[in-house]
């Protein structure tokens, strides 16, 4: 220890017994009062994570047996690494908002089911259309406009995560499609989505466009701060995505979706809740 000024010394042992004084804590805001439909919305999308976890985990497991692309088969492994992680951040908004106990997942969802009268390659192509090129596609946008009004920080954070993740997820259905279609199965493949797109579509309409929907346009700020927004907007965002996305995708194909889609809207409708 160096010589210094007695004053010096003195204030230095003084610096050195005087209790550290503990930060103040920083005044968090008030979480704005979650609803019922708050606490539904966020157990719903943790059974929604479970699920795309399960069923990717099967896609992958069919992509292994049919020997597909070593790259395809990481990112299908990735992807249920994120579901999972999607649906422990849904569950942490789901405690947090006050919810108890989630019901058993239903075990008969948890999979895919393919045809012994088909080949394989063409029960990758069904699923992968559906659930990635369809589902992940507009998830996106969905998840972003999730996103811009959600102020709660438990459930911004799981949106972010879930956002970012969307965009890769999206993407591997669409490399997914490409691979099949450059297979010696491609012909089979595109017979498939020709005669299937519109049904498919029909799904994915009495999912996110259920009867009456269009007029379900406002909830409350609190429940939009909890990473919610109206039933309405879930068909608005499904329609910008055919011209946007869809469309312009399966057209690089050589696949017409708008006239999949306008078919489509002919079926009956049958009630259902956004997923």
């Amino acid at each position: 220890m160096t010589d210094a000024p007695d004053e010096e010394q003195d204030s230095a042992a003084g610096a050195e017994q005087a209790p550290r004084e503990r930060p103040s804590p920083v005044a968090r805001a008030p979480l704005p009062p979650a609803s019922d439909a708050v606490r539904a919305e966020w157990g719903r999308r943790v059974e929604a994570e479970y699920r795309s976890a399960a069923i990717t985990q099967h896609l992958t497991l069919w992509l292994i047996q049919v020997g597909a692309s070593p790259d395809l088969i990481d990112d299908g492994l990735r992807i249920v690494k994120d579901e999972l992680a999607h649906a422990r951040l849904s569950h942490r908004v789901h405690a947090v908002a006050g919810g108890g106990a989630l019901p058993a997942l239903r075990r008969e969802t948890l999979g895919l089911k393919s045809s012994a009268d088909e080949p394989l390659e063409l029960s990758v192509a069904r699923a992968g259309v559906e659930v990635f090129c369809l589902g992940e596609t507009v998830a996106v946008p969905l998840f972003k406009v999730l996103r811009e009004g959600c102020a709660v920080p438990v459930a911004r954070r799981a949106l972010d995560r879930i956002l970012r993740d969307e965009v890769r997820h999206r993407d591997f259905g669409w490399t997914l499609l490409r691979y099949l279609l450059e297979l010696p199965c491609a012909p089979a493949v595109r017979q498939l989505v020709e005669r299937e797109l519109h049904a498919m579509f029909v799904r994915l309409r009495r999912s996110y466009m259920p009867p009456g929907g269009a007029q379900r346009a406002a909830i409350s700020d609190d429940d939009r701060a909890w990473g919610l927004m109206p039933v309405a907007r879930y068909g608005e965002i499904l329609e910008r995505a055919i011209d946007r996305d869809y469309v312009p995708r399966f057209g690089e194909h050589g696949l017409d979706a708008a006239a999949a889609w306008r078919r489509s809207a002919s079926a009956p409708a049958r009630t259902a809740a956004p997923t």
